[in-house]
């Protein structure tokens, strides 16, 4: 989607010194992303003292709705019958508009573009890199996706741009982690076979991720594929899923990317819990990352704050 609203833009020395600094989070976009003009950002930091880790960590992202669109909206019964349940974050924020940054900011901890026709190749580090380097699984599933390990245009109900993993150079060179990126149709596959990775990136298409489709069709959609992993036992025990949306309404610009709304799911997490603290998708990076056990976290992910008071012990 376009925009005529974009974030401001930030020199690499400066966005250097502000991470130094300590930051947490910032409305930037950086200038370039390919592998001659990234900005590279590693923080190595340690878990927050006391973090769960999960078996499986499950990404779910949705499209373009602001947080009073979809909170408290009899349109999405299901969707807030888990907020009511499980974590509620009622002030989260996307870190820019159009959608691509923020699908980077939850992947490699920094907006890299705010061109939602970027087809170049992501450098920086990001979560792919760290979860392979500490031995861990990951795939994403994507809804409508061609075929497997498919990195090319969109195609029909596919956007390339909702599935941030084809534009990694950890993917893109190299044939076995481009097989980690399937279509939807194998995560009930996965799930059944107690085969789920232990990073799992979710994307509906566009009719079932309310982009083009309604919130009632997004809602019915998350109501027939979110039961069965809930009800899982693996997941039960040790699982994970966060429920967030990319952006918020093109109107809505709150710390850039708009107020939007995202769930903390999980047996671990305090039933009911609504937070009132202030957190981006950064702090989503920081969480899936170091709730698989990492320490090791990209971009901004490093000094976002993070969000163990979800859950329980906290």
């Amino acid at each position: 989607m376009s925009s005529g609203v974009r974030p401001f833009f930030v020199g690499k020395s400066l966005l250097v010194l502000f991470v130094v600094c300590g930051i947490a989070s910032l409305q930037l976009a950086c200038g370039g992303g390919s592998g001659t003009n990234g900005t590279s950002i590693t923080v190595q930091t340690p878990a927050p003292a006391g973090q769960l880790t999960f078996s499986h960590v499950v990404l779910l992202v949705e499209e373009n709705h602001s947080y009073s669109e979809v909170i408290g909206n009899s349109s999405m019964p299901y969707l807030n019958s888990l907020a009511s349940k499980y974590g509620l974050a009622t002030e989260y924020f996307a870190d820019g508009h159009p959608s691509i940054p923020n699908y980077f900011v939850l992947t490699t901890g920094l907006p890299e573009t705010v061109d939602d026709n970027f087809s170049g190749t992501i450098s920086d580090d990001n979560v792919v890199r760290e979860l392979v380097k500490a031995g861990k699984t990951w795939k994403s599933y994507t809804e409508s996706l061609p075929s497997p390990g498919y990195l090319g245009a969109n195609s029909g109900f596919y956007l390339r741009r909702h599935n941030p993993f084809t534009y990694l150079s950890d993917v893109q060179n190299d044939a076995t982690q481009a097989a980690n990126i399937v279509p939807f149709t194998q995560f009930a596959t996965d799930l059944a076979n107690d085969a789920l990775p232990q990073y799992s990136f979710v994307t509906p298409n566009t009719m079932d991720d309310a982009h083009n489709g309604t919130l009632a069709e997004a809602d019915a959609w998350l109501q027939t594929n979110i039961p069965p992993l809930l009800a899982n036992a693996a997941f039960q025990k040790s699982g994970l899923l966060i429920i967030t949306f990319d952006e918020g309404a093109q109107s809505d610009i709150d710390h850039v990317g708009g107020h939007v709304a995202t769930l903390i799911i999980s047996s671990a997490a305090k039933p009911g819990f609504q937070s009132k603290n202030v957190y981006q998708h950064q702090s989503v990076l920081r969480l899936t990352l170091a709730g698989s056990g990492l320490t090791t976290l990209p971009g901004l992910s490093g000094v976002a704050p993070d969000m163990t008071e979800f859950f329980n012990g906290h």
